[in-house]
């Protein structure tokens, strides 16, 4: 009788294989966690940059029109 035949040894292979799945599935969910938080924090960092990016172009169209006005 082959390790193929034995039941005993079969269920083993399928317990560790199994086992090895799970392992497999815990990282996947840690890593998508992981990504989560990344792509949260992504998302405020860009939000915080387009909000001063707006506050340039609002000064900068200021001081443009200021100058406009000492030009006359």
């Amino acid at each position: 009788m082959n390790k193929e035949e034995n039941p005993e040894i079969a269920l083993q292979h399928l317990e560790q294989k199994i086992d090895a799945l799970v392992k497999v599935c815990q990282r996947l969910h840690e890593e998508n966690q992981q990504l989560k938080n990344q792509q949260t924090e992504l998302i405020q960092q860009r939000s915080a940059l387009m909000d001063k990016t707006e506050k340039a172009q609002s000064r900068v169209e200021s001081m443009i029109s200021r100058l406009k006005l000492m030009e006359f």
